[in-house]
């Protein structure tokens, strides 16, 4: 089931996407029990939003061998190495990654990206961490680079607002797909250009590990997403291109990229 959060005539609704390209509008979250309204709407007469908000977003670093290898900051962890984005970095599909004022090294770095599900996920083994999953979506963690390396820590550098892109739906049942998150395809595409290409099989602490290990330290509530890792091939993106993150069984999510957005909420320009 391919579930959505999208903007119509009357307001913001959860939806399921159906094969004919119809969105059958849900009420309330999409947790527990889905019941329908009634209401459909055509796909192309909505638009698609991030398709969860949630209360945090918990990044995985060095979580491909490649990718430790190309970033030649050390070895690869030997437990996996977690931050966090706020909730602020997410948006939708076909919104606009803005690249902060003066930076020249902002990064992609396609992830799959982990939904947690109604129960939550506290203090839980890896053999009960998959129980804990509503489903799957990708994700871009986006990434300062500079930034990354003058602080000493991530918060900054990962944490702007537009850096969490997440979308375009949620898929619930990717074994009904024939999919196994365990070995999915992931690739990145910049202005049609293949960047990252690999397969979730070669993550260094698969799903079990990572969703059991985040909930030793802190609870994971229904609606938090966790991001996997990214493969080698990250680099540089830039206003005016277009990123094209793409999971197997998960679609792609297309983003642009726009300089930084100067509005304050105090009015006018900064």
């Amino acid at each position: 089931m391919r579930i959505v959060r999208f903007a119509h005539p009357a307001g913001m609704s959860f939806g399921v996407l159906d094969g004919d390209g119809q969105v059958a509008q849900i009420e309330g979250h999409p947790f527990g029990q889905i019941t329908f309204t009634g209401q459909r709407y055509a796909a192309a007469d909505v638009r698609l939003l991030s398709p969860i908000l949630p209360s945090k977003v918990v990044g995985v670093g060095k979580n491909y061998a490649d990718h430790v290898k190309e970033m030649a900051t050390g070895d690869a962890p030997k437990e996996p190495l977690i931050f966090l984005k706020p909730s602020t970095s997410v948006i939708g599909p076909g919104d606009a990654i803005r690249i902060p004022a003066g930076s020249t090294n902002v990064h992609h770095e396609v992830e799959l990206a982990v939904v947690i599900g109604a129960r939550g996920a506290r203090s839980v083994t890896p053999e009960q961490a998959m129980a804990s999953v509503f489903g799957y979506t990708i994700g871009n963690d986006v990434s300062e680079r500079d930034m990354q390396k003058s602080d000493g820590q991530w918060t900054r550098a990962k944490g702007f607002d537009s850096f969490c892109p997440l979308g375009p739906w949620i898929e619930t049942d990717l074994a009904g797909l024939g999919k196994d998150p365990a070995d999915l395809e992931i690739t990145c595409h910049v202005d049609g250009e293949l960047r990252q290409s690999g397969r979730t099989s070669q993550l260094l602490f698969g799903l079990p590990t990572l969703i059991s290990y985040i909930s030793q330290v802190m609870t994971l509530l229904p609606g938090d997403v966790v991001l996997t890792g990214t493969p080698s091939g990250v680099g540089p993106i830039a206003p005016g291109q277009r990123v094209e993150c793409t999971i197997e069984g998960l679609g792609t999510l297309t983003n642009s990229v726009a300089g930084a957005d100067r509005v304050s909420t105090a009015g006018g320009n900064r």
